[in-house]
């Protein structure tokens, strides 16, 4: 008794295993985390050390290099990149793709501890933060108010919003932007203190004296205790006035008598624009391994109403920016697409067979098949994310094959004359070894995608083993249900309803005519055959002249900005200029609400956002909207905007799509000028819409020259001068107070009316060895000059970044050919690499390349191993190069690009194809064992009776795919691109397969006629 027979005799039992893959199915889809991508873990770890007034040689001489040094030796690094500017060091360490982020942190910061006695005593501790490496949080919130200063909404924002955002899973930190943190601003008057010989150390010396957080214990009696405090701390703006700076011979000098003090803000080198109004955002930042669509659904509906609910009548909130909003669309695009795809393919089945009895038998596969896979989703541990949903959208024409080819081989033993049950048992038997064979061979092909590292195989693993799975559940409903319905619902001598007939005289006239045409082309297979030889041939050419990216470019539904003035700029050259900017932005007729942050890496820097209107209520594509964007930007004098589309892959470190950064040994003057010849060549090359790289020479510099021995007469020291600028110009803390049970920092300075000018400085006062002050303009001479903006290192080495975003039209492919032309031509002594979306796509780029090969010998084996043969599967495989010849030439003419969506097409057509080769190969094998047939006649009559099974089978794939192809909204760039392949390559490739593979089978195919009878074969019949 065959297997299948098992169903057919059994009908409840094939009902049974039907409905446990069911109920299972729809268990495990109650259970199933819904992502955006597949779980990946991307992590970036950050040192920030701050040391205000400290020059940016000093943080890179004795701060930034010994983190740097130490770091470089934790495990789980892929490369480490450090920025030292005025006042602040910025090493950032990014963690190879799924390594545990618990354990790189852990191990940075054993490292950074090794170190820390080696930072100046001066400098605040490192900050280490980890975080996804992302430009952009995944969420904003705007909190603004015409009443209230920045530095209350900060302040309300730290003590009750920011704390409710963290209690949230999946929340690595609620960033407060264009904030004003509290602070105690004493306002220092030179010509008050040098009336009354007070110095800047009287004052730091003061403040650490008199405001001390003291910790006197308690007091024990006999029965009690009491706890005991001190008020030596000062907490209130009149505490610090009446503070004694300076005592002698019975003369008191108080802080209020050489300073102006206040309540204020910590700093003011950062605001925030919301749609025109000044706000403060708070910046709601992931985990890297969070789930974003989790955590923002959590902030959504349990911190926002009770923040809302608690929320002063005079702030008001509103979510700035959503990035789950693009994410919910997309998914909602492709469940969309889902359920048009399955109403397509029961169409084109219907139109198929002609009987709606017939069409029910592989339309139940879809749901069985696709719900079924959700059971193997759960125990692999996926997630319902866009490309387990775009896999369903692709196996809806994949497990409706098995069924097809199955209902057609019964229909055909129906019409000659058997029962259904006797059509069903023997048209069972004779497909089974077939649907075996193309359920195995579909699934062994996307093994070698499972099996990719990187970002790559992080994003398709789950793809491929979702669509693997549920084409092999679809072969075991095809094996189990599909025979059993056939011999219940299909009627005696076929369905001959008007419309039936109709359909099988159609087919039948195609049968003919095919027949007629193959017969002609066997007659002359050489032709067919150097034909075949041309395809082949041209898919090298084709493939390597196609425009090359690592995906699609999205339209999010946002584009972003980086602006930047001088380097001189400070926060009210930015902000004035911030404001053209915003209203630039107003202009974009797609343009919902903007944002704009300045003061995110200095004051002379920021972001932008413009949020879009919905995908349906815009007309341009997202390339023209983000050009209009630029154009706009550019009439904005005094700031250079550069406008970017979000990266379309997660694990990238964000900012401009394409990144080159160059190093070496030399200096930075070297560095910078190589970097500006080749800024130069890519400005005339026309292939960027704007360039820029991060290292430039134009920040103003003053530099101060020291009479040592002048100093060293009036008994002046060298820390005596450094520490009087420091506390008069550096803008660092002394000490904290305590405010309402939070500390803040106490913070001395000279008003900016009194450091206007790089002269001003020399009107400061030190104290000399006679107690007399001396004006610093005594020994001090002062030198105007320029210096980098930023001292940065790639991998511990000086380096410049360049940035760029391509011209429309201009793939990543030729943006790095590029870059790699220019890099040739600098002298020795330099190395580049490539960041963010380069670096994904230098580094991934090739990787389906090699697994397409990888496929193939797969694929071979497999055949190999189920025909008994080595020259069948060849004949089989032949199908391949014809079909993906026919995918290659919309990639070639420039309807998309060669990516890893269209690489996994590619990919999905090795395993597709070759199910037409089987059913071809198979049946003619088994005529000419059974019949006695030769191989041209053999193949000749399994190409006319399999004519109809591949045209279906096909037509459902190909037009199951079509809203694949009219794809618009969130998403509709990466399903485009891979349904193009598939529709294309298995069109073009199923018309060359039927001519081609028949001529191919008659050339190497087996003797099975000789094989059958053969010695070995006796001899093992007789030993049996």
């Amino acid at each position: 008794m065959k297997f299948t027979d098992l169903f057919i005799k059994r009908p409840v039992l094939a009902l049974v295993v039907s409905l446990l893959i069911l109920l299972l199915g729809l268990r495990s889809l109650s259970t199933l985390p819904i992502r955006q991508y597949p779980k990946l873990s991307s992590t970036t770890i950050s040192i920030t050390t701050v040391y205000p007034g400290a020059t940016a040689d000093l943080m890179q001489g004795f701060i930034t290099t010994p983190i740097e040094q130490a770091v470089a030796s934790a495990d789980g690094i892929d490369y480490m990149t450090s920025n030292s500017v005025q006042g602040q060091s910025t090493v950032t360490v990014y963690v190879k793709l799924n390594y545990d982020p618990s354990q790189a942190m852990t191990d940075v910061i054993a490292k950074v501890q090794q170190v820390k006695y080696l930072i100046p005593k001066e400098a605040n501790d490192p900050v280490i933060t980890k975080s996804t490496g992302d430009t952009t949080a995944v969420m904003y919130l705007s909190f603004a108010s015409k009443e209230l200063p920045g530095s209350a909404i900060s302040d309300y924002l730290t003590r009750v919003v920011q704390p409710l955002i963290a209690t949230v899973d999946g929340v690595a930190s609620a960033d407060i932007l264009g904030g004003q943190t509290f602070a105690m601003r004493l306002w220092l008057d030179p010509a008050r203190m040098a009336a009354r010989g007070v110095s800047a150390d009287d004052v730091a010396n003061a403040l650490r004296n008199n405001n001390v957080q003291s910790a006197p214990g308690q007091v024990k009696g006999l029965f009690t205790v009491s706890n005991v405090t001190a008020d030596t701390d000062l907490t209130s703006v009149d505490d610090f006035r009446r503070m004694v700076v300076k005592a002698s011979g019975g003369a008191v000098v108080r802080l209020e008598d050489v300073a102006s003090i206040s309540l204020g803000a910590q700093n003011t080198n950062s605001a925030v624009m919301f749609s025109g109004l000044n706000a403060v955002f708070i910046g709601v930042q992931v985990t890297p391994t969070g789930n974003p669509l989790q955590m923002v659904q959590n902030v959504r509906e349990k911190i926002l109403p009770e923040i809302q609910r608690n929320l002063p009548p005079a702030i008001e909130m509103k979510v700035a920016y959503d990035a789950t909003n693009f994410i919910n669309a997309s998914i909602s695009e492709v469940e969309h697409t889902l359920i048009e795809a399955i109403g397509i393919v029961i169409v084109v089945i219907f139109l198929f067979l002609g009987s709606l009895r017939s069409v029910l038998i592989p339309v139940i596969t879809i749901p069985l098949s696709l719900i079924g896979a959700f059971t193997l989703m759960l125990a692999a541990g996926f997630s319902l994310n866009l490309l387990t949903l775009l896999a369903m959208v692709l196996a809806i024409g994949l497990v409706v094959d098995d069924a097809i080819v199955v209902v057609e081989n019964v229909y055909r033993h129906l019409e000659e004359g058997k029962t259904p049950v006797q059509a069903a048992l023997v048209g069972a038997r004779e497909i089974a070894g077939p649907v075996i064979a193309m359920t195995i061979t579909l699934a062994a092909v996307y093994a070698p995608i499972g099996l990719l590292g990187g970002v790559t195989g992080a994003l398709f693993r789950e793809f491929a083993f979702t669509l693997a799975g549920s084409v092999i559940i679809s072969g075991v409903v095809a094996l189990t249900l599909s025979p059993m319905m056939a011999s219940v619902l299909l009627p005696k001598g076929g369905d001959h309803t008007a419309f039936s007939r109709f359909i099988d005289r159609t087919f039948n006239g195609l049968a003919n005519f095919y027949e007629r045409r193959l017969t002609r082309a066997l007659d002359y297979r050489p032709v067919v055959l150097v034909f075949a030889v041309v395809v082949l041939a041209s898919i090298p050419y084709l493939y390597l002249h196609g425009r090359a990216e690592l995906a699609p470019e999205e339209d999010q539904g946002i584009l972003f900005s980086l602006f930047k003035g001088p380097q001189y700029a400070n926060i009210d050259y930015t902000q004035h200029y911030a404001q053209q900017l915003d209203a630039a932005g107003g202009t974009l007729p797609e343009g919902r609400e903007r944002f704009l942050i300045s003061g995110t890496s200095g004051t002379s820097q920021g972001i932008a956002g413009v949020l879009l209107k919905p995908w349906g209520e815009r007309d341009r594509p997202i390339q023209q909207s983000l050009a209009a964007l630029q154009a706009a930007f550019n009439q904005v004098p005094g700031e250079k905007a550069l406008v970017f589309n979000l990266p379309p892959l997660p694990g990238t470190t964000g900012g401009l799509p394409v990144q080159m950064v160059l190093n070496g040994t030399q200096g930075f003057p070297a560095i910078y000028e190589a970097m500006e010849k080749i800024k130069a060549a890519a400005n005339a090359s026309h292939k960027f819409l704007i360039v820029d790289s991060d290292l430039d020479y134009n920040t103003p510099v003053v530099r101060i020259h020291i009479d040592r021995s002048k100093a060293n007469e009036m008994g002046v020291t060298m820390a005596s001068i450094g520490d009087t600028l420091a506390l008069m110009v550096g803008e660092n803390y002394v000490n904290r107070f305590n405010l309402q049970g939070r500390s803040y920092e106490v913070i001395p300075q000279v008003p900016r009316i009194d450091r206007l000018t790089p002269d001003k400085l020399t009107r400061f006062y030190v104290t000399s060895v006679t107690g007399d002050q001396v004006p610093l303009s005594t020994f001090l001479r002062l030198e105007e000059g320029t210096d980098p903006n930023a001292l940065t290192h790639y991998n511990q080495m000086n380096s410049a970044t360049f940035q760029a975003v391509p011209m429309p039209g201009v793939s990543m492919g030729e943006a790095v050919a590029f870059l790699e032309d220019q890099v040739k031509q600098l002298p020795a002594g330099y190395s580049h690499s490539y960041l963010s979306q380069t670096r994904q796509f230098v580094e991934e780029g090739n990787q389906l390349a090699m697994t397409f090969g990888f496929a193939l010998i797969v694929i071979f084996l497999v055949l190999a191993a189920q025909f008994e043969s080595l020259r069948d599967p060849l004949v089989i495989m032949v199908s391949v190069p014809m079909s993906i010849c026919g995918a290659l030439i919309p990639l070639f003419i420039g309807i998309t690009s060669i990516n890893i969506y269209t690489q996994v097409g590619l990919v999905t057509l090795i395993g597709l194809i070759s199910k037409h080769g089987i059913l071809l190969v198979e049946f003619a094998n088994e005529m000419q064992v059974k019949e006695g047939l030769g191989r041209r006649e053999a193949i000749l009559h399994a190409a006319r009776v399999r004519l109809r099974p591949i045209l279906m089978t096909t037509a459902a794939m190909v037009v199951g795919l079509l809203p694949l192809l009219i794809a618009s909204g969130a998403g509709a760039a990466s399903r485009f691109s891979i349904g193009l392949v598939v529709v294309t390559g298995m069109s073009i490739g199923t018309l060359f397969t039927l001519f081609v593979l028949p001529a191919v089978y008659t050339l190497l195919a087996k003797d099975h006629k000789a094989a059958a009878s053969s010695r070995r074969l006796r001899e093992i019949a007789e030993v049996a």
